[in-house]
């Protein structure tokens, strides 16, 4: 596939000139790839409107799934709803026209959602400040991106 961040990036200038009626301009999706809350900051900054990421809120009380326990330890459940889990579970099936994509994994339980939407939020907040942002729709605007190495950051290794 296509890195997300960069088709993020290459689409919404051309979507944002797009009228639309409802919205007043075309809107861009970030679909998949978010894990962590820099992720979401990355896709906003880049351009997105909206951010798409079952993965993101997969393993809370609040998402779907099972909830098993092995070895003292609490899973839950997590496909894609192009998975043949889900085509199976929620169609009966795979269809003949249809080629599955993604799998079903056993992602570890976190509980309640609530404490993971503070970070988000304050993760949100944080970008805004270095970006100087007021708005969510001002990050596109504000952030600037580089491209860099791979690299450890070995700053504070004295102190350990």
């Amino acid at each position: 596939g296509y890195p997300q961040l960069s088709a993020v990036i290459e689409c919404s200038d051309a979507a944002h000139g797009i009228s639309n009626p409802a919205t007043g301009v075309g809107l861009v999706m970030s679909d998949g790839g978010a894990v962590n809350p820099s992720d979401a900051a990355k896709a906003f900054c880049g351009g997105a409107d909206f951010l798409m990421s079952g993965q993101f809120f997969a393993g809370f009380d609040q998402s779907g799934g099972k909830v098993v326990e092995r070895d003292g330890e609490r899973f839950k459940e997590y496909y894609g709803m192009s998975s043949s889990t889900a085509m199976t579970s929620h169609y009966g099936g795979v269809a003949k026209h249809r080629a599955p994509e993604g799998r079903e994994v056993w992602l570890p339980h976190k509980g309640d959602v609530h404490d993971f939407v503070d970070e988000l939020f304050g993760s949100l907040r944080s970008t805004a400040t270095y970006i100087g942002a007021l708005k969510l729709k001002e990050f596109s605007k504000r952030a600037t991106f580089l491209l860099v190495n791979r690299q450890l950051n070995r700053s504070l290794e004295h102190f350990e």
